[in-house]
């Protein structure tokens, strides 16, 4: 009697779940994304067809990223996990300024190397003959650049993006701490900080007071944060909130000290560059400055010489 019972309720279980799938599915074909969007497209008269917004998408959209994404799939078969890694790493630390991932990152590379080294090749088959060394250093040149133009880049974006937050920290700090001080908890103070300003370094306040609410423990959010960043003064300022945290002190008093040694290092920094510059303002003086004072120093004399000559 009770296995005729069970099975009736695992029965009647399963025609509810049959239906109410059957409903949501009736459902989702009613209210499917694509086919309102497309209703409402044709209510304002922008396009007729799913054709048409499909051409209306850039090129790149359309066909260059699909491709190439493919590719990046295709590669990553064949890539080492290890190069995947550490270029998914780079990508984070440049803020992702790209939509792709470093499987697609690492094809666009061999891509342009292929490019560049195939545009070589025919150049070096259309123009005349010369010396078969000299081709292969310049087919293997260009090559070669085109292989490392997208990592030099990357590595570019990443500076920037680090200066840039190095150069918001202090600032930030000091916000941090007034609001800190003004009663709020440091959570509404990372918020507070991440409205006031649209730069990298709110980004990231942003991205981890939504990990926080997602219910990460803010501890790993803040790790997580300073790992992305990768920046020496960040993984002291998050070691320093932790222990403030785990310690019992007071997190104003802390955020202040961290707020007048970034104050501190900033200054250093600027102070370095300051010395820096007079040895960068070599190379233009001695190409650029200096052939030009010789020039109209010298040209009067060499005009009399000339004419007593």
């Amino acid at each position: 009697m009770g296995i005729i019972i069970f099975g009736a309720i695992v029965l009647i279980a399963a025609i509810a779940v049959i239906v109410v799938s059957m409903r949501r599915n009736a459902a989702g074909e009613e209210d499917d994304p694509l086919q309102a969007r497309l209703a409402e497209f044709i209510q304002r008269g922008d396009v007729t067809s799913l054709e048409e917004i499909e051409l209306s998408q850039p090129f790149s959209e359309r066909v260059i990223i699909p491709v190439v994404r493919r590719l990046g799939e295709f590669s990553a078969r064949f890539t080492p996990q290890k190069a995947i890694q550490d270029t998914a790493r780079k990508l984070e630390l440049a803020g992702n300024p790209w939509p792709i991932d470093a499987a697609t990152f690492l094809a666009i590379r061999f891509i342009l190397a292929v490019v560049l080294g195939g545009f070589l090749v025919a150049v070096v088959l259309i123009s005349p003959p010369s010396n078969p060394t000299d081709n292969f250093m310049y087919i293997g040149g260009a090559a070669f650049a085109g292989f490392f133009l997208p990592h030099l880049m990357l590595t570019s974006r990443i500076t920037r993006r680090q200066t840039e937050i190095r150069k918001a920290m202090p600032d930030a700090l000091d916000l941090l701490t007034i609001c800190v001080e003004a009663g709020l908890g440091f959570d509404a103070a990372m918020s507070k900080v991440s409205e006031k300003w649209e730069n990298q370094l709110s980004l990231a306040f942003a991205r981890t007071i939504r990990e926080v609410q997602l219910g990460k423990v803010r501890r790993e959010a803040l790790k997580d944060m300073s790992d992305r960043l990768g920046i020496p003064e960040m993984t002291s300022f998050v070691a320093a909130i932790i222990q403030s945290e785990q310690l019992g002190v007071s997190m104003a008093r802390v955020l202040r000290i961290q707020s007048d040694q970034m104050r501190v290092k900033r200054r250093q920094r600027a102070e370095e560059e300051a010395h820096k510059a007079p040895i960068k303002m070599i190379i233009p003086m001695a190409l650029l400055i200096f052939p030009s004072i010789m020039i109209i120093i010298l040209t009067p004399a060499a005009l009399q010489i000339m004419n007593s000559l």
